[in-house]
C-alpha cells in the first residue's frame, strides 16, 4: 500500500512540475530555426507565425535562418539543442522527411531526435517558367522533352529538394528527359528561370506567388491533384494526364526530443488558435496554402509516414548525397 501510494505521490508531481513549466513558459526569448534560406516558403510562414506568437506570449521569437546540406544544418542545432521549449525549429517534409533517405551519414534521427510539435500549412508546388521562354504550357514542356534531342533544363534548390524529386519523378512519369541544375537556394533558381538560363523549376507556392503575380514567371502547372486557389486558371499535373501525381508538403514546428508534454501541448494550442483567426487564413490564403491544423500526436504519424513516402521516391531517383 506504502508503494502504490509513493507511485501516486511520485505521479502527482510530476504532473504538478509539468504543469508549471507550461503556465511559466516561455519566460525568456524563444529561437525560431529555419533551415532554408530566406525568401522561400519556409522562411515565410516562420517569419509569421514568429512574430504572432511573440504578440501572444508577450516574448520576443526570434527567427534565424540557419541553411546548408539541405536543411541539415539547421535541424542538427535544434536536435542538439536543450529540450526546453526554447528552440524550436520550422521546416517541412523536404527537409524533415527526405534527408534521412538522402544522405548516406546524417548526424540525427529526424523521427527519434525530435518532438513534433505543431503543422502550419500544405502547399503544392508550381512547375513554372520564364514568360518569355517558348515553353508556354504542359504539353509543350513534354513534347519538347520527348524530342530525340531534347535539351531541357530544370533547376532545383539542391539536391534531394523535393522540388528536385518533383522534377524526376516527372520524368518518370511523362517519359522525358530533362538536365538538372541544383542551386544552393530557391531565389537564385527562380533568377535563371526568369532569365531563360534555365527552362523551368518547380517551386513552393509562396515561393513564387509574387513573380507570377509580377509577369516575372507563369505557372503551367501545379503538384497538387487539385487546382490551387491563388491561380485557379493553372491546371494540375494529374488532370493533365497524369491522375497519381499529387504532392502537397507540409509545414510545422519541431522541438528537440524530450521536451515537456505540457510545453509541447501549450505550443501546439497557440498555433492552432492563430491558424483559426480570420487573419491567418487569409494570409495562408494569400500565399496560396491552405492552414493545417493537428496534434503533436497526429504530425508524429504524418512525419513517419513521410519518411517512408520520400525514401521510395529517393531510391529511384538515385539521389544521393555523402
Amino acid at each position: 500500500m506504502k508503494k502504490f501510494i509513493h507511485v501516486i505521490s511520485s505521479f502527482v508531481l510530476l504532473t504538478l512540475i509539468f504543469s508549471s513549466h507550461a503556465q511559466n513558459y516561455p519566460n525568456k526569448p524563444v529561437k525560431l530555426i529555419i533551415p532554408q534560406a530566406a525568401g522561400g516558403a519556409t522562411d515565410v510562414f516562420a517569419r509569421y507565425i514568429g512574430q504572432k506568437l511573440s504578440l501572444l506570449w508577450n516574448q520576443a521569437v526570434m527567427t534565424e535562418n540557419k541553411v546548408g546540406a539541405a536543411g541539415v544544418i539547421g535541424t542538427d542545432l535544434v536536435a542538439k539543442s536543450a529540450p526546453d521549449g526554447y528552440t524550436l525549429l520550422l521546416t517541412y517534409a523536404g527537409s524533415q522527411a527526405v534527408n534521412l533517405s538522402l544522405y548516406e551519414k546524417i548526424p540525427f534521427d529526424s523521427v527519434k531526435d525530435f518532438q513534433t510539435v505543431a503543422t502550419v500549412a500544405t502547399t503544392p508546388f508550381f512547375l513554372v517558367v520564364g514568360v518569355n521562354s517558348p515553353i508556354q504550357n504542359f504539353q509543350q514542356l513534354i513534347t519538347n522533352g520527348r524530342s530525340k534531342n531534347s535539351k531541357l533544363t530544370y533547376a532545383t534548390s539542391g539536391n534531394g529538394s523535393i522540388n528536385h524529386l518533383l522534377s524526376e519523378s516527372l520524368k518518370v512519369e511523362a517519359g522525358i528527359d530533362m538536365v538538372h541544375v541544383p542551386y544552393k537556394a530557391i531565389s537564385a533558381a527562380m533568377t535563371d528561370v526568369i532569365s531563360g538560363n534555365v527552362d523551368n523549376a518547380f517551386g513552393a507556392v509562396p515561393s513564387v506567388i509574387q513573380l507570377i503575380r509580377g509577369g516575372k514567371l507563369k505557372a503551367i502547372a501545379v503538384s497538387s491533384v487539385k487546382r490551387n486557389g491563388s491561380l485557379p486558371d493553372v491546371p494540375s499535373i494529374a488532370e493533365l494526364g497524369y491522375p497519381n501525381f499529387d504532392v502537397s508538403p507540409w509545414w510545422g514546428i519541431l522541438a528537440p526530443a524530450g521536451t515537456p508534454k505540457a510545453v509541447v501541448e501549450k505550443i501546439n494550442a497557440d498555433i492552432n488558435a492563430i491558424l483559426k483567426t480570420p487573419e491567418a487564413q487569409a494570409f495562408f490564403k494569400d500565399q496560396g496554402a491552405d492552414t493545417l491544423i493537428t496534434t503533436p500526436e497526429v504530425f508524429m504519424k504524418m512525419l513517419e509516414s513521410d519518411v517512408q513516402k520520400w525514401a521510395k521516391v529517393v531510391k529511384s531517383s538515385g539521389a544521393k548525397i555523402d
